[in-house]
C-alpha cells in the first residue's frame, strides 16, 4: 500500500480515532474526519463537519439499534443521535473498517462503537476488531467473530474507529497495523 494514495476515515475524537489520525498523518496518508457542530473533536486535519442535511442522511432509529445492540439508547439525546449518524458517515465512505474496543458476548462491540461495527456489518464491509480485554484481533466472518493475526490495511478508504478509552494494548495494536500495512513511519 502507497500511503500518499490511502485515506484514513475516521471521526477525530480522542481516544482510538486521534491515535489512527496521529499514525495516519505520521505516516502521510490523506485524512477524513467527520464530525459535527459543537463535538469534541481533539484532531482538526481533514475535519468535515458534518451539515445537518448530511447528517439526517445517517439517521438511524434509536429503537433500532437498541434492539442490534442489545441495549438501550431511546432514552438518549441530540448529540449520541448526532454521534450514530457521524458512523453512518464513516463506515459508508470506507472499504474497510478496524475497531479498536471490546467485543461482547453478544457478539456485539461495546459502546457506541458499536454502532459502527454493527453497520459494517451489515454493509458487508471487512471487519476487523482488537479487543482490548481480549488482547488481539478478530475479524467478523459473516456470523462469528475469528482471531486474526496481523490483519493489514489493504483499502484505499479504511474507517478506524473505537473507544475513547484506549488502552496500551489498543494503542500498540493501531501501531503495530501501519507498520506491518506501510513500513517504517517517515
Amino acid at each position: 500500500m502507497n500511503p500518499a494514495e490511502t485515506t484514513l476515515i475516521s471521526g477525530a475524537t480522542n481516544g482510538a480515532e486521534a491515535e489512527f489520525g496521529r499514525l495516519a498523518e505520521q505516516y502521510g496518508l490523506q485524512e477524513i474526519n467527520y464530525s459535527f457542530e459543537g463535538h469534541n473533536n481533539v484532531r482538526s486535519r481533514g475535519l468535515h463537519e458534518l451539515s445537518r442535511e448530511e447528517l439526517l442522511k445517517g439517521d438511524v432509529s434509536l429503537t433500532y439499534v437498541s434492539r442490534l445492540l442489545n441495549r438501550n439508547y431511546t432514552q438518549k439525546g441530540d448529540t449520541f443521535r448526532k454521534v450514530l449518524q457521524t458512523l453512518f458517515h464513516i463506515v459508508n465512505t470506507s472499504e474497510e473498517v478496524f475497531v479498536i474496543g471490546e467485543i461482547q458476548g453478544d457478539q456485539t462491540v461495546k459502546g457506541g462503537t458499536g454502532w459502527g461495527t454493527e453497520f459494517a456489518k451489515i454493509c458487508n464491509k471487512p471487519l476487523f476488531t482488537f479487543d482490548q480485554k481480549k488482547g488481539g484481533w478478530f475479524s467478523w466472518q459473516k456470523t462469528d467473530w475469528e482471531p486474526h493475526q496481523n490483519p493489514l490495511i489493504t483499502r484505499r478508504h479504511f474507517a478506524g474507529l473505537g473507544t475513547r478509552f484506549l488502552e496500551d494494548s489498543g494503542q500498540q495494536a493501531i501501531a503495530e497495523l501501519f507498520k506491518e500495512t506501510f513500513g517504517a513511519a517517515k
